[in-house]
């Protein structure tokens, strides 16, 4: 491998450097029912043989005889030393890391809100308010129709996730008080042009990028991350299916248009890049204190430790785990829903 792995943090501009990167929290495109409520991409820069020895100081602290170690074993409660010692600001990593949440639901509600409204501003209070006026079955059922309506597999009849979607919207209509959630839902309830030619164009074919893929944006996020100093960055990445040639080249022109010096993505096999190791660590540790945090089990403890981790430019709408995270407020947390257009 070349590039810089020098002073932490976005590099001077000028230099070109490279980051390893792995994510943790994929379910595909079914983000309401699935295994976890958190995406998280993250990333490290470090030397290679740097980063080597923090993977064997992690083995030698820990003694499993796994061959290949993943966060659940730092996530024990018996290796909880090891965990703080990895996230500390005098630990190996601080500085030298970032993480890229994406909370799974409210990127539901963001993505079926901007493409049918193309209004970035209504997805974040009908997400806040919606469990408390709809009640939480009406909103689970809002949630999972709104995530039949953007997904590309339909083992149903066509027009089905079109319907159920809008015969949800009628029926949580009249719970929404006469504010801004209730003028969303009304403009929601207009929308069924734009949701049926959305449906209609997935009949010639799955689009190149998933409306509701959250890992190419997040490779995106990422890379903008890195570079803000002026950098280069080449992204060092775990190989998987979902990143083909195709996804590659849309990840290159997405950040060129962003103005994002993204210098390539390289794929390797986890294992034998320390760095992607490391970012494995981060992912998986940072999805399961996110989770934690929204299924009530928040670890103040450890939401500190993580907090100066995590990407400000992250997806999440959860109030309390906004706070507990250090997310910043935004009006507009995720990327435009129509990514399809053009590579």
């Amino acid at each position: 491998m070349t590039g810089d792995g020098g002073d932490a943090g976005p590099a001077a501009r000028g230099r070109l450097i490279e980051v390893g990167c792995d994510e943790s929290g994929s379910d595909g495109e079914n983000l309401t029912g699935g295994n976890t409520e958190v995406f998280a991409h993250a990333s490290v820069r470090l030397p290679v043989p740097v980063a080597a020895a923090y993977v064997q100081e992690i083995r030698d602290r820990i003694r499993s005889p796994a061959e290949e170690y993943k966060a659940n074993h730092l996530l024990r409660e018996k290796h909880r030393a090891v965990l703080e010692w990895l996230l500390a600001p005098a630990g190996p990593i601080h500085g030298t890391a970032q993480v890229h949440l994406i909370e799974k639901a409210y990127f539901v509600v963001d993505r079926a809100v901007d493409l049918l409204l193309d209004d970035p501003t209504a997805a974040l209070p009908l997400y806040r308010h919606g469990p408390q006026l709809f009640g939480p079955e009406r909103w689970r059922e809002f949630l999972q129709a709104a995530n039949q309506l953007l997904r590309v597999r339909n083992e149903g009849e066509p027009e089905a996730p079109v319907d159920t979607f809008f015969r949800t919207v009628a029926a949580v209509q009249p719970l929404a008080a006469a504010d801004e959630v209730a003028e969303t839902l009304h403009r929601l309830a207009a929308a069924r042009p734009r949701a049926d030619a959305y449906r209609a164009g997935l009949t010639a074919g799955p689009p190149l990028i998933p409306v509701l893929n959250p890992l190419l944006p997040a490779i995106v996020a990422t890379a903008a991350y890195w570079s803000a100093g002026g950098a280069a960055v080449r992204l060092v990445h775990d190989r998987q299916n979902m990143l083909t040639p195709e996804r590659i080249a849309w990840i290159e022109a997405r950040a060129r248009r962003a103005g994002v010096r993204l210098a390539g993505v390289e794929l390797v096999v986890a294992r034998e890049d320390p760095r992607v190791q490391l970012a494995d660590f981060l992912a998986g540790i940072a999805r399961k204190i996110a989770d934690d945090e929204l299924g009530g089990r928040a670890d103040p403890e450890l939401a500190a430790l993580l907090r100066p981790y995590v990407d400000p430019a992250s997806v999440w709408g959860d109030e309390a785990g906004r706070v507990l995270l250090g997310v910043p407020e935004t009006e507009c947390a995720a990327p435009s829903a129509n990514i399809n257009s053009g590579v």
